[in-house]
C-alpha cells in the first residue's frame, strides 16, 4: 500500500507519448506509474494524463439557462396519438426507432369511462431519484429545472433507469444502424439537444431540448404537434405556450384541475397534465403497434 499510494495505474491513466503524435514537452517532474505488468516505474509527468482531461464533453450539459425554470403542460383532451411529437423528438435527438423518449400510452380510468391517449417522457423532477443513485454524477439537476445526462461521464450502470418510477430512460445498446446513423450525422447543425443519444453503453432520455430553450425556440415535440397538445414555458414567468396559444401557468392549472403523475411519490415532476374533458375529437384506437422492441 505504501508503494502504490503515490503512483498512478496505467489502466486508470494514459501515457501521452504512446497515444498522441505530438506529445507535450518534458516537465522535469517525475511521477510513478504502474505498468500493465505490475511494475512501478518513474516517468515524466508530461507522459501521464487522466482520461477526464483528455475526453471532455463536447457540450456543457450542466450549465443552466439563466433566469429560467422550464415547465411543460399536456392537454389530454387534445391528444389524438398523431405521434408527431415522437417523430420530432427522434429527429432532434438523432434517435432511430424503436427507441422513443416520448411514449404515447392508451389509458382508461374505469370500465365505464372512455379511453384516452397519455404522452409520457422524462418529467424533469425537482426531487429526482435518478440523481441520487448515479455513482459518477453523470445525471444531475440543473437550476433551470432540467435533469441532464452527461454521456461522457455515464458508465452505463443503469442505476438511474432502475430508480426512475416513470421508466423515462433508455439504454443505448449500440445497435449497428444507430451507431452508423450517429456517426453520419454527428455534425448536424440543426440538432440542438445535449443528450448524445448515439453513445454506446450510456443512458439517455428527454431533456427538454435545452439548447433550443436557451434560444427561445420551442422543443420539437411542442411545435410539431398538429393539435397543440403540449405547452412549454417558464414557471418564473408564469406562462406556457404551444406556439399559437399562450396561457398563465397558474391560471391554466387551477381552471383545468392540472395534476402530476404519481404525485404521491414526492418526485415533484415539472410536467403537468390537464384531464381529458371536453375532448376535441372522439377517441380512435391505434392502427399499428409501436415501441414493442425497446
Amino acid at each position: 500500500m505504501g508503494l502504490l499510494a503515490g503512483t498512478a495505474t496505467v489502466t486508470g491513466l494514459g501515457i501521452k507519448k504512446s497515444l498522441f503524435a505530438n506529445p507535450a514537452e518534458d516537465t522535469g517532474t517525475m511521477v510513478k506509474v504502474v505498468t500493465a505488468d505490475g511494475e512501478v516505474k518513474e516517468v515524466d509527468s508530461s507522459m501521464v494524463a487522466h482520461p477526464s482531461e483528455e475526453k471532455l464533453s463536447q457540450f456543457n450539459p450542466r450549465t443552466a439557462v439563466p433566469g429560467k425554470k422550464f415547465v411543460m403542460v399536456i392537454d389530454l383532451a387534445r391528444c389524438a396519438n398523431a405521434r408527431k411529437c415522437i417523430e420530432g423528438c427522434q429527429s432532434m435527438h438523432g434517435m432511430l426507432a424503436p427507441v422513443e423518449y416520448i411514449k404515447v400510452k392508451r389509458m382508461q380510468d374505469s370500465d365505464l369511462g372512455a379511453p384516452y391517449w397519455f404522452p409520457t417522457m422524462c418529467y424533469q423532477c425537482d426531487n429526482p431519484p435518478c440523481t441520487k443513485v448515479c455513482p459518477v454524477d453523470a445525471t444531475f439537476k440543473r437550476q433551470d429545472g432540467i435533469v441532464g445526462v452527461d454521456s461522457d461521464r455515464c458508465i452505463g450502470c443503469k442505476f438511474c433507469m432502475a430508480a426512475c418510477p416513470y421508466s423515462a430512460r433508455s439504454f443505448n445498446f449500440g445497435r449497428p444502424e444507430q451507431v452508423a446513423f450517429s456517426e453520419a450525422h454527428h455534425a448536424d447543425k440543426d440538432k440542438c439537444c445535449a443528450t448524445k443519444s448515439g453513445t454506446e453503453g450510456t443512458v439517455s432520455k428527454c431533456d427538454f431540448c435545452p439548447e433550443s430553450s436557451a434560444k427561445g425556440v420551442l422543443p420539437s415535440c411542442v411545435s410539431d404537434c398538429p393539435n397543440g397538445t403540449i405547452f412549454f414555458g417558464d414557471e418564473l414567468e408564469d406562462a406556457v405556450t404551444n406556439g399559437e396559444e399562450t396561457f398563465r401557468l397558474t391560471e391554466l392549472l387551477k381552471k383545468r384541475a392540472g395534476y402530476r403523475q404519481f404525485e404521491e411519490l414526492g418526485t415533484k415532476p415539472r410536467v403537468y397534465y390537464l384531464p381529458p374533458v371536453e375532448r376535441q375529437f372522439p377517441f380512435e384506437e391505434a392502427t399499428e403497434a409501436h415501441n414493442t422492441q425497446e
